[in-house]
């Protein structure tokens, strides 16, 4: 063993020492309240994504001919499919779910403040492309709604000024739903986004051990409570206990609630109710409100505003008197965003 020891240490000159020192980062103490450990939770659920889906492509064959009866297939003949598909749904459902939180809560916090403006810019990045992987992987079963709602989302992107056309052939791979759209679907859901929100999350992940976490303390805490403890093992196990219920609550909602299969896709027949996927429920009633083109517009432009909100909302507390307005502003927007959720989930069209 010792022989062993030394081979390994020779090549990698690394002491358990000096790992641990890495790891045994002081860790604010207000990150023992499970809600502001938010960012660790979709990080669990992606990596669930990841393996699941790996697992669903032995099987998935990416084709307008073959994408559905290759999903039924999964679902119906493949040993534990229906469980290993109704487990990616799930996570995906819970990770766009954590993703929302995660920003709400370090929106109502103020942690996008100085110096974090850009890791906020970045976290902003990372929600659009949760939204953007769901709607992608929800197109891929190549149901009657998943087909609709993609040559509707098309259809919403040619309305875009200048850019609208182009963005429209590149969902699509052409002008309209063709042969090459669902591979062009599995391409983005598979290995682009995921691509790009790893190397976001590095980066992400990066700049807050640069930075370090924005610290809060409250009231009920003793005035001479440690304001730290050590990340290994305590917020290490911390971690490992959310998973642990995480993968618990994913293995019921996958046994009681498991992913079903909707009609086959059929561009002959245009069903009577389109919906999307509810992470998309108030941006579709958004699009009922007002024209296309305004509605738009005008949601490019909060995107616009959330981007850049941490700029707008050091000019509010340096010019106003009104310091935390950005509070009551995201009061209004959450309810405003939940409103329109509610509203398209009641209404039949």
């Amino acid at each position: 063993m010792n022989a062993i020891r030394a081979w390994f240490r020779e090549r990698l000159p690394i002491s358990p020492d000096q790992v641990l020192e890495v790891l045994d980062e002081p860790v604010p103490n207000h990150l023992k309240r499970w809600w502001f450990c938010l960012g660790g939770t979709p990080a669990y659920l992606f990596v669930v994504q990841i393996v699941t889906g790996i697992l669903l492509a032995f099987y998935y064959q990416p084709s307008p001919t073959t994408a559905y009866e290759s999903v039924r297939f999964i679902t119906n003949d493949v040993a534990y499919g229906w469980y290993f598909r109704s487990l990616h749904k799930w996570a995906a459902t819970l990770m766009i779910a954590s993703v929302v939180l995660h920003q709400m809560r370090v929106y109502f916090t103020g942690a996008y403040r100085k110096p974090r403006e850009l890791n906020w810019m970045i976290g902003m990045c990372l929600l659009l492309c949760t939204l953007v992987i769901g709607f992608t992987g929800y197109s891929l079963v190549f149901e009657q709604l998943s087909y609709w709602g993609a040559t509707v989302a098309a259809n919403i992107c040619d309305t875009v000024p200048v850019v609208g056309g182009f963005a429209k052939r590149m969902l699509l791979a052409g002008d309209t739903y063709n042969s090459e759209t669902v591979p062009r679907f599995f391409i983005l859901h598979a290995a682009v986004l995921p691509a790009t929100m790893i190397f976001l999350l590095v980066i992400h992940i990066g700049l807050i051990r640069m930075q370090g976490v924005t610290e809060f303390r409250f009231e009920d805490e003793p005035p001479r409570a440690k304001q730290h403890f050590p990340f290994f093992p305590d917020h290490l196990c911390t971690e490992l206990m959310m998973g642990l219920v995480l993968m618990i609550l994913l293995s019921v909602l996958a046994t009681v609630l498991p992913a079903s299969m909707g009609p086959r896709a059929d561009p002959l027949v245009t069903p009577d109710v389109i919906k999307p996927e509810w992470f998309f429920y108030a941006t579709f009633r958004w699009l009922k409100l007002f024209s296309a083109t305004t509605a738009v517009i005008s949601m490019g432009l909060i995107v616009f505003l959330m981007f850049i909100w941490p700029f707008i909302d050091a000019a509010f507390r340096r010019f106003t008197r009104f310091a935390e307005a950005s509070v009551w502003i995201g009061i209004a927007g959450a309810l405003a965003i939940i409103g329109l959720t509610v509203w398209e989930a009641a209404v039949t069209h």
